[in-house]
Formats: structure tokens, C-alpha cells, sequence
């Protein structure tokens, strides 16, 4: 018998997993497969192909849900530079390829030629050697079938099953492209297999992260079997109460991360038969699949893990990766799971006579007698002499730029000018501070919009706009 389109593989027949109605039929699979006698038959993970085989990924570059703006004005929120070197989304790629899943395909839209480009440019497929591993970007576009927008994710990925179909996969993972975690996916395809399930959604089971506000991705109800009995929007009631039991089995409620693992099969009856013209996966399809009792699993993570919902958690997660802490996202300095980007060839940063103290600095960077603490310095960024820098954010510039002493009096330098005093704020690429500049909030104000003067104050963090300039001796 001849393997299924789909199941091709080039690999010996002990891997492939015959369907259920296949099981107990001798003439329908060769004669070394796996046979079980029980009425209910699963499929242990081993007889898997290994990930990088049989499981495509796709990842999408912004959210419904973002409260980023205006440092999403001109970029997607997969492509906000973080620690000084990366991308968002270059977490979530690196944790794709350290779990040896390497068909990656990136779903992008909303202001996407930032990502796009790094994508493109920094995971070719020469990187990821023999095995035919790739990073492709698919871009929205209109069809003769389609002619609009992707409406959503389930949109998106229905509109996409054409180009999946290139590669044969036995599941989709489904990622947000701009979530800071590490996870190893191999263990959520492992759960998902040994259940036998449709679907297996990630939730987060970490009561140190900070739930002051919800993700944006809903509640799962999970019982003690793991199984998904519900979804929910919002939490019905304080998360020190939501253990409750339905039918005698405890149920408790959980965060939704976004992270879906979706059998083949599963996956394209729901977006072409049962819900052809629902939009999006968190909305109508997880939960349109728990209300046909399709087999809806639970994977609880534990780890770090930090959702960009607004510009608070933006800045707290730059923040943390200036301090060694177990509650932070370590990858950074991960050996065995290191986090990839884009070579940029830069030099070594220059200081001179600088004093930095518990700060990470990007490559490429001019420091001249400044002093920086607690802060995050983006590549390329010019610091004055007689700066300081406290508690910040800075993004850097995407090049730099020689002006003569003469050209300083006509056009303000990208940068931080000379003596000034910048505290508890994010600097957005290319912006150009002159000198004696504070920018220090000094009436705690919590919330303002002055975009025309290049600020936006957001829960008490300063932003300055991207290519923004703000002249010598101004006051923030």
C-alpha cells in the first residue's frame, strides 16, 4: 500500500501511524505498523516522524489586542527590538528551531516591512543546513478567492492551506510572533500526541507573572485530566477562586498564551466544514471545536513568560534582561537554547570614560564620558559626554551619521546630546535628543498624548517617538 500524499515521508514504514478505521485492517498497512487491540487507539508519539519532519509552524507578526502603539506606528509588534540586539520575534523562532521544528511559515500584515526584512534577511534557509528547514514569510494578498485582508488568524491560515500543503506535516503549531518565553515545543507535541488530541492550546500556569491585566488570548477551563471543559474571555472570578468542579472532576482556569498545537485533519475541517467563514482561532474556532467535544487538551507552562500586552510589560521585560533573576526570560546566555537574530557585522561598542552599571549594551555604540544605569542601549546609539541615562530603554539608530560642529547648530544629532538627563523612558529608534535635554517626568504624570512634541507618556513611562527630535534645553 502506498502512504497517503501527506505521509511521504523518506523514512521507513515503522513511522508511519495508521488513522483509527485503519487499526484492525491488515491489508490496508504494511505488516510491521503498531496494532492495538483496545477499542481506543492512540498513536504513541515514538512512531512520530521527528518534529522537523512532521511539523509546520506559523507565526504571525501583530495581535488584535496590542496596546504597543505608537512604538507599533511604523512597525509591527513581532518587530520591537528588545535587550539591544533582538527582535520579538526572534524568540520564538529560536525556540522553533532549538525544538528541531523547522518549517516555519510567518504570517505578517500590519506594518510588516521591518519584519519581513529581518525575517528574510536573518533565517535563510543556508542556516538551517540539510535538512530543508526555512523561514518564509507569507505576506497578505489578494486572490482571485480572496480579495481582501487576512480577516484573522483562522482566516489566514484557511487562505494559506494551498501553500502548506507543499510540505506534509502531521500537525500545526500555531505561535504570536511577539511573546518573550522560551519554551521546548517538542514537549507540547509530545503531550498532544500521547492524548491523541485535536487540539492542545498552551496555557500558563506561573502565578509569579504579573496578572494585573488579562492577555488578550482568554481562559481555558481545564479539569484534572487536563482536558479543556470551557473558553472564556474574561475571568469569571478572582484568580484565588477559580478552582471549581464540574461533574466531580476539578476544573480550574487557566491564561491562554496563543500557542495552539492543531492535528492536520482537525485543523481543515474546522476552518473548511464546520466554521468556513468564522475569522479568528482564539474567538470562534478553539472554542467552536470544545462545543463539538472535539478531544481540546491543556499543556501548563510554567516558565517565563511575558505577553507585550502594553508598554508597561514592554519596558519591564527590556528591564530584566539587565539582571540575572530566575524570574526573567534567560535565553540570552542560554548555550543549549541560544537565541539567533540577524549578523549585523558591526564593531565593538566604543566607551570612553563611561561608568555603566547593571546595563546591557548593544553593538556598535558610541559612549563618551556618560553615565548609564539600569538601561538597555540599543546598536548604534551616540551618547554625549555629561549624559545619564537611568532606567531606560534606548532602541538605537539604523545608522549613523557624521555632523560637522557647524551642522550641530542647524540640525539636532542622532542621539543623546551632551548633558542630558534621561530617566524611566523609552527612546525609540533614529531619535535625535540634543543637549541638556530631561527627560524625567518629575510630575509623575501616569498618561498624556503630546505626539506633535515627539512624547507620549504611558502609565508613567516617557516614550519618544520614533525619528522624533527634541531640542537642546526642552523639559519632559
Amino acid at each position: 500500500m502506498s502512504l497517503p500524499n501527506f505521509l511521504n515521508f523518506n523514512i521507513k514504514s515503522p513511522l508511519y501511524c495508521p488513522k483509527p478505521s485503519e487499526a484492525f485492517n491488515l491489508h490496508a498497512a504494511p505488516s510491521n505498523l503498531f496494532l492495538s487491540s483496545s477499542k481506543h487507539f492512540e498513536c504513541p508519539s515514538s512512531l512520530f516522524p521527528p518534529p522537523n519532519q512532521s511539523v509546520a509552524a506559523i507565526v504571525f507578526g501583530d495581535g488584535s489586542h496590542s496596546q504597543l502603539y505608537p512604538l507599533t506606528k511604523r512597525r509591527s509588534e513581532a518587530a520591537l527590538p528588545i535587550a539591544g540586539n533582538y527582535r520579538l520575534v526572534d524568540a520564538v523562532v529560536s525556540n522553533c528551531i532549538n525544538s528541531n521544528i523547522t518549517k516555519i511559515y510567518a504570517l505578517t500584515q500590519f506594518n510588516s516591512t521591518s519584519l519581513n526584512s529581518h525575517l528574510s534577511r536573518a533565517y535563510s534557509s543556508a542556516r538551517f543546513g540539510k535538512d530543508g528547514g526555512f523561514v518564509e514569510v507569507v505576506a497578505a494578498y489578494q486572490s482571485p478567492e480572496g480579495k481582501g485582508w487576512f480577516q484573522g488568524t483562522a482566516d489566514a491560515i484557511r487562505r494559506c492551506l494551498w501553500i502548506l500543503e507543499e510540505y506534509p506535516f502531521f500537525e500545526l503549531l500555531v505561535l504570536p510572533g511577539y511573546h518573550l518565553y522560551k519554551m521546548d515545543y517538542q514537549k507540547l507535541i509530545e503531550v498532544h500526541r500521547n492524548n491523541n488530541a485535536d487540539i492542545t492550546v498552551a496555557v500558563s500556569s506561573n502565578t509569579s507573572r504579573h496578572d494585573d491585566e488579562d492577555s488578550g488570548f482568554g481562559f481555558f477551563h481545564v479539569n484534572s485530566e487536563n482536558k479543556v471543559t470551557s473558553f472564556n474571555e474574561k475571568p469569571e472570578i478572582p484568580a484565588a477562586e477559580t478552582s471549581v468542579k464540574i461533574n466531580g472532576i476539578g476544573n480550574d482556569s487557566f491564561p491562554s498564551m496563543g500557542i495552539y498545537v492543531v492535528s492536520r485533519d482537525a485543523m481543515i475541517k474546522l476552518l473548511t466544514e464546520h466554521f468556513p467563514l468564522a475569522n479568528d482561532l482564539r474567538s470562534e474556532i478553539i472554542p467552536g471545536a470544545i462545543s463539538l467535544e472535539m478531544k481540546v487538551y491543556a499543556y501548563k507552562f510554567d516558565g517565563y513568560w511575558e505577553d507585550m500586552r502594553n508598554i508597561e510589560a514592554y519596558y519591564r521585560s527590556n528591564m530584566e534582561s539587565t539582571k540575572k533573576t530566575n524570574n526573567a526570560y534567560n535565553s540570552f546566555y542560554d548555550r543549549y537554547s541560544p537565541l539567533y537574530t540577524l549578523p549585523r557585522h558591526l564593531p565593538p561598542s566604543l566607551i570612553t570614560d563611561a561608568v555603566i552599571t547593571d546595563s546591557a549594551i548593544g553593538d556598535g555604540c558610541i559612549l563618551n564620558r556618560c553615565r548609564i544605569k539600569n538601561t538597555v542601549v540599543g546598536m548604534r546609539t551616540r551618547v554625549g559626554e555629561g549624559a545619564v541615562i537611568e532606567d531606560s530603554v534606548v532602541l538605537g539608530s539604523d545608522n549613523y551619521e557624521s555632523i560637522s560642529t557647524e551642522e550641530e547648530t542647524i540640525r539636532t544629532p542622532l542621539g543623546i546630546g551632551e548633558g542630558s538627563h534621561i530617566k524611566k523612558a523609552i527612546i525609540d529608534k533614529n531619535a535625535r535628543i540634543g543637549k541638556n535635554v530631561k527627560i524625567l517626568n518629575r510630575d509623575n504624570v501616569q498618561e498624556g498624548n503630546n505626539e506633535a512634541a515627539g512624547y507620549i507618556v504611558s502609565r508613567g513611562i516617557v516614550v519618544i517617538l520614533r525619528s522624533a527630535v527634541i531640542p537642546d534645553g526642552s523639559i519632559v
